[in-house]
């Protein structure tokens, strides 16, 4: 049981503005504690603050504190560590929220107190991903897709009015409002708590690019949705002590360069430097030379360049961001003195504060320049400079990340259309047909955001537009960025150019495009174009964005603007103009784009502490439609039978009290053979539900029509959908069937059959099922239906060459078994087929990493690392995950 905490010696007090706060005093550490990376501080103050030696021993304390020796140690070195808050957004909050829900329910049912059922740190959840862009380019799309919204989704936001005030300790930031990170770092950061305890604000997030916060010296990271529920009910998250990669940051950017332009260039270089399960933590003096919204920025994309983390200390432009924000002087003060005192308060300009790194890394500033990232992967990074000669190598390519494998008869090909306006166009390869300003990334920086509206102004003036079938659309990720866009008076050069307002949430960047015109849909795929999406946001895997876009570029809300003006991503934009002046005269990029200088001026002039307050402090109330919303009263659920939002799980079926034993793994089938890179949008994606899917069928069985289908992301909560939907990304490629998509063989039969009909036919065999994959599998934005889906496809276990980080957490939090090939090994250098039987024996006293024997029927045989990290995923395991077991904690 937990104890008093054995460090109540450190604890002292400090008075500011007039009232006293309690702090741990970790500089009494001496120089072991402030040679630590600032980032390691934050989890050392947090297991000295909740150590009981229980949950969090002297022995994490004295881990993180011995860093510098420990980080090097091989296999790593476990500790314990208790966020001091969650945020979530609402396709993986609803079935959080519907898992707390049925957590109730089966406490109830057990004999239990479903009140214990309540988060216990702070939990935030922002509505931001239901939106999507079914009308752009005109004035109402705002309001017709709000519309939208709400009707789609009034049953989800129902079950999330309820979650807030059937629990505790729960906030709910209504729809409309804007993207949760966004809204995290303007808004619900507290960077220090100081209630009565004063301590470092960390977070952990049920979305990947909660790294964003690190932009504002908030340590923060994302992990699976099982994970976060444990969190929330007060249990400390088991974690490896990271190795910590110090990226010094020196000169300057160039004037003509963007933040945008900074993070793609840093994403390309840490991903082939390899930082997976690593922090990064940025110094050096080119830091004090970016903004926090900059920082933010190359934060976001964390993810995406491997890292747990990408942190940057807190330091005087903090604070400064903090009063632009409408943060209290008061609140500031705090801020302040308590990292002062406790020295992590940082000052980037002065050399002897730098800490001890595992290694360090260099960048400088002015060689960045103006980049994209595509066409499938974000740490593609290409120099626009260089971009039309890149892609065209690229429709030549073999198939592959860099590759659509076009034969030389094919480089050519046009096809014309007939648009809504009656005018024919032509369109080839390379042709731009979705330009988004979208994502979190981009709408939170205000320099990038205003150099847009500029840049559009000057291409107004200078007689430029855009084609009307190119499906434009400007999403902000709150309502101050509409603020400044008004007060700057850009908006309407951006409408002009089909730039509207079509709504506040993540839209493009997920998936969440809407559609195109039909006739260009049939087109591009009649005449099997490589046509392009073009979107400020942090993620562009192939089928992402949408079905009809193969070739995708990340890219600043400039230069989403400049390619929508050119119209195709296949120009020179130093050779070629983009238009003609009513004279005749050409209009190259370079005559348009703004400075930083000028757009710093700008910014300085409109972006202001009172816009902050006007949109914040009204944040929670919501629109009219979301006050109208009827909620149900109570502590416990009323499930709905005829829900198609929100079900209530099976995961706690027929669960017991008493620990069952672990069981061996006989004749499992393999569902399927996957190569490398298969990320959480081809397990589970968020994006439409195609007519002919399962989850389809199972819709239109229940009365629905295409239309009401909605997305498989708004339907999380329920999860006769989301099995349905696992693996049905159409662009999914399984070695067991003979064309990309959501398709596999069924073994002895050989008949060809959807992925969930053909696990649903094996269930009914009573035949365990199994995956293989390759490198880097479930990578991409944390998913708990990425591991949800595959246990109710009846998945023991998942073998394969490698993991991301938070999807093998996931796997090992429902139950799954992830394990990994011995170095060398892989499906192909074994000769599997995906048509053998597999077995394998469990040992009863399984450790960390051990060693497990696969038997085929073939006669061959090889062994796998078992990827239980910690002892506290075994005790994960054993119980049949992670949920199961905190409810057998609580009773």
């Amino acid at each position: 049981m937990a104890g008093p905490n054995p460090y109540s010696n450190l604890l002292r007090t400090v008075e500011i503005h007039g009232k006293t706060y309690k702090y741990y005093d970790l500089a009494s550490f001496g120089d072991k504690y402030n040679r630590l990376p600032y980032s390691i501080r934050v989890l050392l103050e947090s297991c000295v603050r909740n150590c009981d030696n229980f949950q969090v021993l002297e022995k994490d304390v004295n881990n993180v504190l011995e860093w510098e020796k420990n980080q090097a140690v091989e296999g790593g070195v476990e500790i314990a560590f208790k966020p001091a808050r969650v945020i979530l957004q609402d396709l993986t909050g609803v079935p959080a929220v519907v898992d707390f829900a049925a957590m109730r329910a089966a406490v109830r049912e057990l004999g239990g107190n479903p009140d214990k059922i309540n988060p216990i740190c702070p939990a935030d959840l922002v509505i931001d991903h239901s939106v999507q862009v079914d009308f752009a380019r005109t004035p109402d799309a705002l309001n017709k897709n709000q519309e939208l919204e709400f009707e789609r989704n009034k049953e989800r936001f129902q079950f999330l009015k309820w979650g807030a005030q059937a629990f505790d300790n729960m906030l709910i930031v209504p729809p409309g409002s804007g993207i949760v990170h966004q809204v995290n770092l303007e808004y619900l950061a507290r960077v220090v708590f100081s209630k009565d305890m004063l301590h470092p604000d960390s977070v952990v997030g049920t979305d990947s690019h909660t790294t964003m916060i690190n932009g504002l010296g908030v340590v923060g990271w994302g992990v699976g949705g099982i994970e976060a529920e444990a969190v929330m009910l007060g249990q400390a998250i088991s974690m490896l002590l990271p190795k910590v990669v110090g990226y010094r940051l020196i000169g300057e950017l160039n004037p003509l360069t963007t933040s945008t332009d900074l993070v793609l260039t840093i994403t390309k270089h840490l991903r082939s430097l390899g930082v997976v399960g690593k922090f990064v933590e940025f110094f050096g003096p080119g830091v004090s030379a970016l903004s926090i919204a900059d920082r933010a920025t190359v934060a976001n994309m964390c993810p995406e360049f491997g890292a747990t983390v990408a942190h940057f200390p807190v330091d005087a432009r903090s604070l400064q961001y903090l009063a632009q924000t409408n943060r209290t002087q008061e609140k500031i003060d705090i801020i302040e003195a308590y990292l002062r005192a406790t020295n992590q308060f940082r000052d980037y300009n002065d050399p002897s504060q730098d800490p001890i790194f595992s290694e360090i890394v260099e960048l400088d500033l002015s060689t960045v320049v103006t980049s994209v990232s595509g066409p499938k992967r974000p740490q593609d990074r290409v120099s626009v400079s260089n971009m039309k000669k890149d892609f065209q190598e690229c429709l030549s390519n073999k198939v592959g990340f860099k590759g659509y494998g076009l034969s030389p008869a094919q480089l050519d090909t046009s096809a014309s259309f007939t648009y809504s306006d009656g005018a024919t166009y032509t369109i080839r390869h390379g042709s731009v047909i979705i330009a988004a300003i979208t994502s979190c990334t981009n709408t939170s920086n205000p320099s990038v955001m205003l150099g847009a509206g500029m840049l559009a102004k000057k291409a107004v003036e200078n007689g430029l537009s855009v084609l009307p079938y190119i499906k434009t659309s400007l999403s902000p990720g709150s309502g101050v960025v509409t603020y400044y866009l008004r007060e700057s008076g850009v908006v309407p050069y951006l409408e002009k150019l089909g730039f509207d307002i079509v709504g506040y949430g993540c839209m493009t960047c997920i998936g969440n495009s809407g559609p195109i015109d039909d006739n260009i849909a049939n087109t591009i795929e009649k005449n099997e174009l490589v046509c392009c999406g073009v979107l400020s946001g942090n993620r562009n895997f192939e089928g992402r964005i949408h079905p009809n876009t193969r070739a995708n570029y990340l890219a600043s809300p400039l230069l989403v603007i400049a390619y929508a003006l050119a119209g195709t991503v296949d120009i020179d934009f130093e050779s070629q103009p983009l238009g003609k002046r009513a004279d005749g005269s050409p209009v190259f990029l370079r005559d348009i784009w703004p400075t930083r200088a000028e757009i710093q001026e700008v910014e300085n002039k409109h972006v202001i502490p009172n816009m902050f307050k006007e949109v914040y402090e009204k944040i929670e109330l919501g629109s009219p439609s979301w006050q109208a919303l009827d909620v149900p009263k109570g502590k416990l659920y009323g499930w709905d039978p005829n829900s198609t939002y929100i079900k209530r799980p099976p995961f706690f079926d027929g669960m017991t009290k008493e620990l069952g034993t672990i069981s061996d793994i006989e004749n499992a089938r393999c569902l399927l053979l996957l190569g490398d890179s298969v990320t959480t949008d081809h397990i589970s994606p968020a994006g439409a539900i195609a007519r002919n899917s399962p989850a389809a069928r199972y819709l239109a069985g229940r009365g629905l029509t295409p239309r009401e289908f909605n997305s498989y992301g708004s339907r999380r909560g329920n999860d006769a959908i989301m099995s349905r939907g696992t693996f049905a990304n159409i662009r999914i490629v399984n070695k067991m069937a003979p064309a990309p998509g959501p398709r596999t063989t069924h073994y002895p039969s050989g008949d060809l059959m959807d992925i969930f009909d053909a696990a649903d036919r094996y269930a009914q065999e009573k035949v365990p099922l199994i995956a293989i994959v390759g490198k880097d599998y479930g990578s991409g934005s944390s998913r708990d239906w990425a591991a949800k889906g595959p246990y109710l496809l009846g998945i023991k276990a998942v073998i394969g060459e490698s993991f991301e980080r938070i999807h093998r957490s996931n796997l090992v939090g429902m139950g799954i078994m992830p394990l990994q090939f011995l170095p060398g090994d892989s499906a192909d250098g074994l000769g599997l087929t995906g048509a053998e039987r597999y077995s394998l024996k469990v040992p009863k006293d399984l450790s960390p990493g051990q060693h497990i024997t696969v038997q085929v029927d073939n006669g061959k045989s090889f062994q796998v690392i078992a990827r239980f990290d910690t002892e506290v995923d075994l005790t994960y395991f054993r119980n049949g995950g992670i949920l199961n077991y905190m409810i057998r904690k609580m009773l």
